[in-house]
């Protein structure tokens, strides 16, 4: 079972990121929790949500530590870094956090998730290129069926865009690059 936390301020993506990983891995036969939290504000609050990913039946949503921490800005990374186990994942949007150092024990991958979708003309691309991370860095899925998962849940909703995959890509690549 993988526990997992998507977490930055409202605008950002998070939800969605969340939504896409539960939605994905759903179609691909994985049993998923989704556990949505945000503040009052609709730009700018804290946002996060916790995702528990498994092969069998989940009995219960709640963890009180994570495999990965998917962390879009820096107050993300302060708030929540103890809530990761001692031999999880933090991946940090890299462009908007600026730590170089995390617990004895724990992995920490950095992705310019904001720079990178910004520059591939997609700004608002960020959180589906740190779910491209999250993808290469569990290997939860591979990385192109992964992708394909996206594009359907875009199509979905008619608001697909050959960006989208672009942005998974490049954070996937970033990880493999580490």
């Amino acid at each position: 079972m993988l526990s997992v936390i998507c977490a930055g301020f409202g605008g950002q993506g998070v939800l969605t990121a969340g939504l896409v990983l539960a939605n994905v891995s759903m179609a691909g036969g994985q049993q998923v929790t989704w556990v949505p939290s945000y503040g009052s504000e609709m730009r700018g609050g804290t946002a996060s949500c916790r995702l528990r990913i498994s092969d069998s039946e989940i009995l219960n949503p709640f963890f009180d530590q994570a495999d990965v921490l998917i962390a879009m800005n820096q107050e993300s990374v302060d708030t929540m870094q103890d809530m990761v186990a001692k031999d999880g994942t933090i991946i940090v949007n890299s462009t908007m956090v600026d730590i170089r150092t995390v617990r004895d024990g724990m992995r920490m991958i950095d992705v310019p998730a904001t720079a990178l979708s910004s520059e591939m003309g997609n700004p608002r691309g960020a959180n589906i290129a740190m779910l491209g991370a999250t993808i290469a860095a569990t290997a939860l899925f591979p990385v192109e069926s992964f992708a394909d998962g996206i594009d359907s849940y875009f199509d979905a909703k008619g608001r697909n865009t050959p960006l989208n995959r672009a942005c998974f890509l490049d954070g996937a690549s970033a990880v493999k690059g580490e």
